[in-house]
């Protein structure tokens, strides 16, 4: 669903986000909350994948049987 917000975004818009970013987080802070998006999203996607193989090995479980 974000990737077609972004869709409908110009150029302007997504420089007008970035510098209120900028004025509200300052530079200093504005790499550490990059870095706690990025470990948030990839607990999430390690997440996912936990789930996907305990499904995986239900359904082979399940054939097995």
């Amino acid at each position: 669903m974000i990737p077609c917000l972004f869709n409908h975004l110009g150029t302007g818009e997504i420089i007008v986000i970035l510098a209120v970013v900028l004025l509200l987080f300052g530079a200093k802070r504005i790499p550490e909350l990059a870095r706690g998006i990025g470990r948030g999203v990839s607990s999430f996607c390690q997440g996912l994948n936990e789930v996907a193989d305990e499904i995986d090995n239900a359904e082979k479980k399940k054939k097995e049987d």
